[in-house]
């Protein structure tokens, strides 16, 4: 009797002994992590993602590999994070178009981001920026608006998608102001876009902050307007759209990590951790500073689901009320 039971003891201990060597071996991360920024280089969202991946390398101890996978107003990148093997080793940088925009617009995309995605943290807030072509004579929003009356429908803009953002910002500021510009699609709000704008291929256009600042510094293109509630310390001699009397267009380009939907717990809690602690990095803040961005992390994966499931109910009313048809 006690020869089986210490067999019995053996054989279980032999049984729990891989699953334990496997756990010490393969403590996360044990590899490379994959990055996905569903946009093309220069955006708001590759801008963030590119300040952080040094940082999170580090203490990650491992390689962090960013992968561009622009197209479909960020859909292709959503739909490739969201399909991914569920253990930590890929992550999306989504934002407010990707995650709360989107939704509202693609109905029949068959990725839900608050069911197929699960919210990590919140890593920084970009704010947007109105922004013209040195061509168009208009040195305040006032003076654009007057321009824009005095030759309707001449001025082209440009636009990352019927969805983005900085369509919505558009549409926002048209309506209210009885203007009216002709809409030109890109493969991207900021990089490809703005590269529109410095061709004069478009004339105005909403985009994010960061992508703006240093081409408004060199006189290729010329900032209005700010955003934010309050003018950019990056650029404090540009006034906000608010003290140009547009208290509702305030429509930042939040950033956040996210993971497919059944990443074991631990593994989100060991990258929250990661990604919150990457923010307090000295050279991630000065980085973030000198492109305008405000650094900002959630209290806790479910405090950022919260936020996300906020911001597609606030979007999903501005669709509404904009009469903007959805696909």
């Amino acid at each position: 009797m006690k020869v089986h039971r210490v067999i019995v003891s053996v054989l279980l201990l032999m049984t729990g002994l891989p699953g334990a060597l496997a756990q010490s071996k393969d403590e996360y991360p044990s590899r490379p992590v994959r990055m996905i920024v569903p946009f093309a280089p220069g955006g708001a969202s590759d801008f963030a993602g590119r300040i952080i991946q040094p940082a999170l390398a580090e203490l990650f101890k491992q390689p962090v590999v960013v992968d561009n996978r622009g197209g479909a107003a960020g859909n292709i990148g959503v739909e490739v994070a969201a399909r991914a093997t569920p253990d930590g080793y890929t992550f999306l940088q989504g934002n407010v178009g990707t995650m709360a925009i989107n939704p509202n617009y693609y109905t029949k995309f068959p990725i839900k981001p608050l069911r197929d995605l699960i919210p990590v943290t919140q890593v920084v807030d970009v704010p947007g920026s109105l922004v013209v072509h040195p061509s168009v004579p208009a040195r305040s929003v006032k003076e654009l608006i007057a321009h824009m009356k005095a030759n309707p429908g001449k001025l082209n803009y440009g636009a990352a998608a019927p969805s983005s953002a900085n369509t919505l910002e558009m549409i926002m500021f048209l309506r209210p102001t009885g203007t009216d510009a002709v809409q030109i699609n890109y493969k991207g709000g900021a990089g490809p876009a703005m590269i529109g704008l410095l061709a004069n291929e478009v004339q105005l256009m909403f985009v994010t902050f960061s992508s703006a600042v240093n081409f408004a510094k060199q006189g290729r293109i010329r900032m209005l307007g700010v955003i934010s509630p309050k003018r950019n310390a990056a650029y404090p001699e540009i006034p906000t759209m608010r003290e140009q009397g547009f208290v509702d267009a305030v429509v930042g380009s939040w950033q956040g990590i996210f993971v497919p939907k059944g990443t074991p717990r631990p593994v989100v809690n060991a990258l929250f951790k990661y990604g919150t602690e990457a923010m307090k990095d000295p050279t991630v803040i000065k980085r973030f500073a000198e492109g305008g961005a405000t650094i900002v992390t959630s209290k806790s994966p479910g405090d950022f689901l919260a936020f996300v499931q906020s911001e597609t109910a606030r979007f999903g009313k501005v669709i509404k009320d904009a009469n903007i048809r959805t696909e």
